[in-house]
């Protein structure tokens, strides 16, 4: 008989486990693209600044917005007026810095009416593949056949310029975007087993719906809504430079770009300069970011 093994050795033995590596949490993966993708951390860094100075606007501005002096008319940039004043004595910086408000205000707007609308849209076509989901999507690819500008323009000539307009105009183009993607979740996640055993333990379909399909189907959701405010300001600034957008005397940037406009020729260009600017800016700052969410929620780019 072979002698009894050690007591010390037996439990050596048996706690000697495989290694399971730990799978990093959303903070650490949110950290480690923001180390190896310095671009994406400059997006975030950028947006917030746009953000913390719409907020502080009142405080930072040094001049009145809508505040006009004849004598300081088409003055370039200088220490009293670092961004120049334009055609009617107005300060530029001043004006940038509101119109962050305003932009800010129709992207973030307009993607958020788009989301919502979008995804229930979507999750209803997804779950109902009958008559009722084709004449959502058919309708949703009546919206998806014109160009989004185009679109855009329609819908903002027929509502009439102004800034809540602004916003509806760009929310339906966007429709479609969040449509289609909410419908492709829906339809994939609605075969996985836990769904099924939701179906057949008696769940009512929109508690399948929305307690169980809706939250699983959102990451790439997600991730599009941090793409889509940069093309929202890129769409606000094409519709007021064309007179569609929101009116004189408002500081929003696409329309100080318009106002500016006739006078590059003339040699002042700080007035369409420093707006562009920042729309550009912006726009690179909230694409910086989708990359960056990509990176973080796809498997396979990670």
């Amino acid at each position: 008989m072979a002698p009894p093994e050690p007591e010390a050795e037996r439990l050596s033995g048996e706690s000697e486990l495989p290694f399971v590596p730990r799978r990093p949490t959303l903070g650490q993966r949110v950290l480690r693209t923001m180390r190896k993708s310095p671009a994406t951390a400059w997006g975030l860094t950028v947006v917030v600044a746009l953000i913390a100075m719409a907020l502080l606007a009142p405080v930072i501005a040094p001049f009145d917005p809508y505040g006009t002096d004849p004598r300081a008319s088409l003055q370039p940039p200088s220490g009293q007026h670092w961004f120049g004043t334009g055609i009617f004595g107005e300060d530029i910086l001043s004006r940038v810095i509101y119109g962050a408000r305003r932009d800010l205000v129709i992207a973030l707007g307009a993607v958020s009416i788009a989301l919502v609308s979008g995804c229930l849209l979507g999750a209803v076509a997804g779950y109902w593949e009958g008559p009722l989901g084709e004449v959502i999507m058919r309708i949703v690819e009546l919206l998806q056949a014109f160009p989004a500008f185009i679109l855009a323009m329609a819908v903002a000539g027929a509502l009439g310029p102004s800034f809540r307009n602004l916003i509806i105009a760009i929310a339906i183009t966007n429709v479609p975007i969040y449509a289609h993607l909410m419908r492709v979740s829906i339809l994939s996640n609605k075969q996985n087993d836990y769904a099924m055993a939701a179906i057949a333990i008696g769940g009512s379909s929109w508690r399948v719906l929305l307690r169980h399909l809706l939250p699983n189907s959102l990451g790439p959701i997600f991730i599009q809504s941090t793409l889509q405010p940069g093309y929202a300001i890129l769409t606000a600034a094409g519709l007021s430079f064309i007179g569609l957008g929101v009116r004189i005397p408002e500081p929003e940037w696409g329309l100080m770009v318009a106002m500016g406009s006739p006078r590059i020729i003339s040699g002042e260009w700080w007035i369409s300069f420093f707006p562009g600017l920042f729309i550009i800016i912006a726009v690179m700052g909230f694409n910086l970011i989708g990359d960056g969410l990509q990176d973080i929620f796809d498997p396979q780019r990670r």
